[in-house]
């Protein structure tokens, strides 16, 4: 749900499907199809795995994860380098950055997903007449894509899911991380599963840079049916585009802002330990990217909200102001430590400006009555609500205790929220005869 870069938006050929031209080139088609190909062959390896070998192949990533650091490490320097270079700001570079503590982080989580019980293969449903019984079954998917912006660590986080659910993948990030990527794929994901017996070919990663390898990957319905979408809303919602018109469904997730709202009833001190909490990191899709103050307590909390933001770093952008309110300050390059500041006329106004000024991805509530928190929860209908809490905890790994592949929040049935490998299996009815 972060801006994707290290390549425009066209490509250096494009394609037609139903008069829309995408772009398009002919080694970006032929890496994607050939890594589809791959994984599509090694998908029953994971598909009938027993419950160890899956677990093992987690652990063993996070093994790996320590083991191969010093190689890891220098693959996301030569990142950094190039990234600097071409004069990515600081946002992005965070999230290109793999230290020491990004990599153990990465390594608990996998290991925190491992020891996760296995999901019921099928559970009973009902008796039907004629004395049969209706079961609903797991199955995998088979082939999941997933496109993401360059954060090399969601190479591992979608690996993982993909593996836990049983499917095989094919990855493709942004360029900018494609040497630390390559790293993880090489040293890490693929010699995991060998560890185990399992086939190393089923998480493949497109090793082509560009734009147009993006769009290779939501053009092989056959083979990829499914393709998780990370990144900028603009970049998102083409891919989902192109990807609708060739036959292949997408979870996209696109945007991100989160709220909050600081009530007349609210604990001062809370507000600004929230408020800090929640811009511990700027490139990211849950931070705090618009702030409301209840109109009774604006002149007089104003002055402290934006001495808290300067000394943060974080500029206020102040009314009037000469954007939309929910503005995305993650996505927008150089300016990325900026937070709206606008004030609302009491809880249930800030939740229609969430409802109606932001995507939709979390809100957040900071008062003590519980009448204004009540009408607040009511009101807003996004995907995580939050009270007296920050709205960074929408996230897979804090909110469910698993790694995520992002955050879906589609006003529509489906997985909403942070997917997780329960989110990737298909649903089949089984009648079978009563026992």
């Amino acid at each position: 749900m972060t801006a994707m870069t290290g390549e425009g938006a066209t490509g250096p050929a494009s394609a037609q499907t139903g008069g829309v031209e995408f772009p398009s080139d002919p080694e970006a088609v032929a890496a994607v199809r050939a890594a589809a190909e791959a994984a599509h062959r090694a998908a029953a390896s994971l598909a009938s795995a027993p419950e160890d070998a899956i677990s093992g192949a987690l652990r063993a990533m996070a093994d790996r994860l320590g083991r191969c650091a010093e190689v890891i490490g220098a693959a996301n320097e030569e990142d950094m380098r190039a990234a600097d270079a071409a004069g990515l700001t600081g946002a992005l570079m965070d999230r290109l950055r793999l230290g020491d503590s990004r990599l153990k982080a990465m390594a608990d989580q996998l290991l925190a997903l491992a020891d996760v019980p296995a999901e019921p293969v099928s559970r009973f449903v009902r008796e039907l007449p004629g004395d049969l019984i209706a079961q609903e079954r797991r199955r995998p998917v088979g082939v999941i894509g997933a496109n993401f912006e360059a954060r090399p660590n969601v190479v591992a986080d979608i690996a993982s899911q993909l593996i836990k659910s049983r499917n095989a993948g094919v990855l493709r990030t942004g360029s900018a991380a494609l040497r630390s990527a390559i790293a993880l794929a090489d040293e890490v994901v693929g010699p995991a599963l060998a560890d185990v017996g399992l086939d190393p070919a089923a998480i493949q990663l497109v090793r082509v840079p560009g734009q147009a390898a993006a769009y290779a990957l939501v053009g092989e319905p056959g083979l990829i049916p499914l393709v998780i979408l990370r990144g900028s809303g603009a970049s998102t919602r083409a891919l989902a585009f192109a990807g609708a018109r060739r036959g292949v469904r997408t979870l996209a997730h696109a945007d991100g802002g989160a709220v909050i709202y600081i009530d007349a009833s609210a604990d001062r001190q809370r507000a600004a330990r929230l408020i800090e909490t929640s811009l511990d990191r700027l490139g990211v899709c849950n931070r705090l990217n618009l702030l409301l103050v209840d109109q009774r307590i604006w002149e007089a909390l104003l002055p402290e909200v934006t001495a808290l933001l300067d000394g943060l770093g974080v500029a206020a952008s102040l009314p009037p102001h000469r954007h939309p309110l929910g503005h995305e300050w993650a996505l927008d390059t150089g300016h990325e430590a900026t937070v709206t500041v606008a004030r609302a006329a009491d809880a249930a106004d800030a939740a229609t400006i969430a409802n109606n000024e932001t995507s939709g991805l979390a809100a957040a509530i900071v008062a003590q009555d519980r009448d204004a928190v009540r009408v607040f929860l009511d009101t807003y209908a996004g995907t995580g609500a939050f009270w007296n809490a920050t709205p960074r905890l929408l996230d897979g790994f804090k909110l469910l205790a698993v790694p995520e592949t992002g955050i879906n929040i589609d006003k529509v049935p489906g997985p909403r929220g942070p997917v997780t490998f329960r989110d990737l299996y298909l649903r089949q009815f089984v009648i079978v005869p009563k026992p």
